[in-house]
């Protein structure tokens, strides 16, 4: 038997909850801005994907406009910085709501160092950073999709392995329900069938 939920009887906050405890797990998008005052902005967005290849474009919403949303739309540049397990608690400060004008790496003293193509600061603890431009935004409800163009990625050689990030050494972090967040324990491979490597559906294996 399964439980029906109709988004349109519910309180906003209880779909939100059902969402967030469903859509499991979400990268993180660590978003460094900086406002047109030059105040380095910090803050952790969960919804958060790639959108393209070719050009690279990644995307996260930001549901309301805080200070990231605002400063994008002002600048028109961002950095988005991995979040790592060893970073759990500094990446929980900086969801903290502080007032406008505060910056997050100041208030939770985290260390920053210049990025490359972009004004936004990197999170220097951080492995990997994703300088972007924005490409464009899309506002649908009360969120707003931001999409940007990545401009220039840097990996710490720490977490390679043979030229490529390895997911052991980058041990990122998820967002899940509530108050949880998760962290990678397990990891299996299985590689893509190709069609004429086709020999029926698992189960009948």
């Amino acid at each position: 038997m399964r439980v029906d939920f109709d988004p349109a009887d519910m309180p906003r906050n209880d779909f939100y909850k059902l969402l967030t405890a469903t859509v499991v797990p979400r990268p993180i998008a660590w978003v460094s801005t900086v406002s047109e005052d030059g105040t380095a902005n910090l803050a952790p967005h969960s919804f958060f994907s790639i959108a393209s290849v070719t050009p690279p474009v990644v995307q996260f919403s930001s549901v309301g406009r805080k200070d990231t949303l605002r400063n994008i739309e002002a600048t028109g540049e961002f950095v988005v910085n991995f979040t790592p397990e060893e970073l759990f608690e500094q990446i929980n400060d900086t969801a903290t709501d502080f007032p406008h004008g505060v910056s997050e790496f100041e208030a939770a003293a985290i260390e920053s160092e210049p990025s490359l193509r972009v004004k936004p600061l990197r999170v220097a603890a951080s492995p990997v950073a994703l300088e972007c431009e924005l490409h464009s935004t899309l506002r649908i409800g009360d969120g707003t999709v931001v999409f940007g163009r990545v401009v220039h990625a840097v990996v710490s050689e720490e977490v390679m392995v043979d030229g490529h990030p390895e997911i052991s050494k980058l041990r990122p972090l998820s967002r899940l329900g509530k108050n949880e967040w998760g962290t990678v324990s397990g990891v299996r491979e299985l590689a893509r069938i190709r069609h004429d490597d086709w020999r029926g559906p698992a189960a009948d294996r």
